[in-house]
């Protein structure tokens, strides 16, 4: 028998059971839950000639075209399925929880299977995700010009019994020219969201959350502009360190990379550093002087973010000596604390 169970249900089972997107490769790609397993009914030629066919002739045409690709693959699902699903117990969905998840959960329910079929597909599961991001939030932002380790801190706020996402984890994105260097390939926004949402859905709504201060954009991954707004309007403790340690930390983590993506990055802002700057910064690369390319870069950065302070509605300046992230986060809070803010 197949069970029909909705987004939250199908969400909570999903930590123990196998999710399958039979959605076609192209659309599992741009996003998906992310637990699930790429389990295509169709691959993206075969759906793209189904949906031809749907428009052109009608839905019987359309229907024989799926199950001619369909039925000679069944014998192949039910193997894959059992490689996945060893107790022969899964979760099914595909874009509305239409013809698609239909036929997979047929097929599996008649071989045997205990099948659950998300109800409204993949499409519910994203509006969930949409209505995580205009949940009003107690956010609590991290800002602070470029180096003084505000990520670095997280994980030791989280330590101290404190809720965090680190966005640029995420987005797998340190959200600068250089921000893509060291990471790895970046999600879609759609995928992004997907992986937020997520984690937002794990946190109790009622205490609050710290994130780090970012743009609109990170990388080429654009935030939830609900989620965006409600940071811009909350209180903001911007850390202050000397631009010696900043410089000092960037170097030190620049100072192993490739000079030709330490050259790339830099010609990223090469208009709004100019061109003698620019110039300036990739002899010091190529002379191995990663501070003196990292002060350059820095004159762009320092501006274009004391340019973007201004917009917030909250701003609290806390001065810090030192980089060390475990005593910076005992400090960020205590402050936080003095402040009412927890």
């Amino acid at each position: 028998m197949v069970h029909t169970i909705r987004i939250e249900e199908f969400l909570q089972r999903a930590a123990q059971l196998p999710v399958l997107d039979v959605r076609a490769p192209q659309e599992y790609a741009v996003g998906h839950i992310p637990a699930a397993h790429s389990f295509p009914i169709f691959d993206d030629t075969q759906r793209a000639l189904i949906g031809t066919a749907y428009k052109q002739q009608g839905h019987d045409p359309a229907v024989l075209l799926g199950l001619d690709s369909f039925g000679p693959r069944m014998a192949g699902f039910v193997k894959e399925a059992k490689k996945l699903a060893r107790n022969k117990e899964l979760l099914v969905h595909c874009w509305r929880g239409g013809m698609r998840s239909g036929a997979m959960a047929w097929l599996l329910d008649f071989a045997g299977f205990k099948v659950y079929l998300l109800e409204g597909g993949y499409k519910t599961y994203r509006h969930l995700m949409q209505q995580q991001f205009a949940k009003p939030r107690k956010l609590l932002i991290l800002g602070g010009l470029t180096g003084t380790g505000k990520t670095d801190l997280l994980p030791y706020l989280q330590g101290l019994g404190q809720q965090t996402i680190d966005l640029e984890g995420l987005a797998s994105h340190k959200g600068s020219a250089f921000g893509s260097i060291g990471m790895a390939p970046q999600p879609s926004t759609e995928h992004f969201e997907n992986l937020l949402g997520m984690a937002l859905l794990q946190l109790d709504e009622q205490l609050p959350l710290w994130l780090e201060d970012e743009s609109i954009t990170i990388g080429r991954v654009v935030m939830p502009k609900p989620l965006y707004d409600q940071m811009q309007a909350s209180p903001t403790i911007v850390l202050q360190v000397p631009l010696k340690l900043r410089i000092r930390k960037l170097a030190e983590e620049y100072c192993h990379t490739d000079e030709a993506l330490l050259a790339t990055s830099i010609l990223k802002i090469k208009k709004r550093l100019g061109g003698l700057a620019t110039n300036q910064a990739l002899a010091a690369i190529a002379e191995g002087d990663m501070e003196k390319m990292v002060a350059i870069a820095l004159t762009y950065y320092d501006k274009a973010y004391t340019f973007e302070i201004v917009k917030k509605q909250q701003v609290l300046p806390l001065p810090l000596q030192q980089l060390d992230p475990e005593e910076n986060a005992a400090q960020v809070l205590q402050f936080a604390k003095q402040h009412n803010l927890l």
